[in-house]
């Protein structure tokens, strides 16, 4: 499948497609708020950072507990109830006079639940697009999640110089019950692709022989750590640049876009697996260029460039599906999206630590540096391990 129009007219699709750009725009314009909203209460850039990506470690408790239910539950169900729980998640830190003690312990819990959505995502989309149509489609996914973030940032950006932090996360709450609507209404109820019920032994012996494979393992810590470690710049941005964050943001997100695009649409599949590790290089090298410390324009220049190399993770998460079984895509997708959550969670706390010993912009600085580092070795052990580098990824 290489054409839009075709992706486009294949049933269920478009509607899951709105779905998730519902979804996609909460998150955003929620991050953005609520990281203000913690900023200006403490003055803390880690407690900031950590706010916008530190709920993403609780889900490695739900990868450890919760991650085989991503194959035994009905899709539809777990997407829907996923989306009412972001909005309670979302609608509680604007009540007036919350503790941020307790705005962190709502983010933790809504972490936890959240570890499903991206394995029950992007599982149920391997059942609604043929085998050749994958990638392209989740390019489509990443693509609308581009462009919502480059409107949700650049919106809700604009929305905290007229609106306070709680009224945003009101919108965010809104717009997650829209997205749990359009999941009830423009999906099919589908059955479980693995019989049995969800368990935390299960989740365990699937995660096990997931990660037994050494091409999955390679895949699996490209996805997540020069990732992660990138992410963590990106944390930094309100803290690094109060005034001018929701910008930076929005340039990342026009970055990855056209990225996405690139890789999915225009790049030949038997190129794809050449191009993994110079867009690996391509998202973190230009960050080193902070320890100059640019702005404005400069710095938005900087971080669209560099996000271009997110379209990375297609061609990864094409080769982690080449190793495994059909009737496991759920919880393997689910393991990436857990994993590279948890990493990017981690990362931003390090960001965070860094630069409050530091400076946001040494921060990302280091951050980038071993971002690179880690691709390159990644990328000498994957030739070692594959003579034909199969795992050149």
């Amino acid at each position: 499948m290489r054409s839009y129009r075709a992706l486009l007219r294949t049933p269920e699709y478009t509607p899951f497609l709105l779905s998730f750009t519902a979804h996609s725009c909460a998150q955003t314009i929620g991050a953005l708020a609520l990281g203000t909203l913690v900023f200006r209460a403490t003055g803390s850039p880690f407690l900031a950072a950590v706010s916008m990506f530190g709920p993403q470690l609780a889900q490695l408790a739900g990868a450890a507990f919760l991650l085989s239910a991503a194959d035994r539950l009905p899709p539809r169900v777990i997407l829907c109830g996923l989306s009412l729980a972001y909005a309670a998640g979302a609608a509680l830190p604007a009540w007036p006079g919350l503790p941020v003690a307790a705005i962190f312990a709502v983010l933790l819990a809504q972490g936890l639940i959240a570890s499903l959505g991206g394995g029950v995502r992007s599982g149920l989309l391997t059942e609604i697009l043929p085998k050749d149509g994958y990638v392209l489609g989740r390019s489509v996914f990443n693509m609308v999640s581009g462009l919502t973030q480059v409107g949700g940032f650049a919106v809700g950006g604009a929305l905290l110089t007229a609106l306070t932090p709680r009224t945003c996360l009101i919108l965010a709450a809104a717009l997650h019950v829209v997205s749990a609507l359009g999941a009830r209404l423009g999906l099919t109820a589908r059955p479980p692709r693995v019989a049995g019920r969800p368990s935390v032994s299960a989740t365990w012996r699937t995660n096990a022989f997931l990660w037994s494979s050494r091409p999955r393992r390679l895949a699996y810590l490209l996805l997540w750590i020069p990732n992660g470690l990138v992410i963590g710049c990106e944390s930094l941005y309100v803290s690094y640049a109060p005034a001018f964050a929701g910008t930076l943001h929005a340039c990342a997100a026009l970055g990855m876009f056209v990225g996405d695009v690139a890789v999915g649409r225009l790049v030949p599949p038997a190129w794809r697996p050449r191009l993994a590790i110079p867009l690996r290089l391509l998202l973190a090298a230009p960050y080193l260029i902070f320890i100059l410390r640019p702005e404005g324009a400069t710095a938005a220049v900087v971080v669209a460039v560099a996000s271009a190399g997110f379209g990375a993770g297609l061609v990864l998460q094409e080769r982690l599906m080449s190793h495994t079984p059909a009737d496991l895509a759920g919880q393997a997708l689910g393991l990436h999206s857990v994993g590279m959550s948890a990493v990017q969670g981690l990362c931003a706390a390090l960001a965070g630590a860094v630069a409050q010993l530091t400076s946001p912009a040494v921060a990302m600085t280091v951050l980038a540096a071993g971002s690179v580092a880690v691709t390159l070795t990644l990328a000498a052990l994957g030739r070692r391990a594959s003579p034909d580098r199969l795992i050149n990824a």
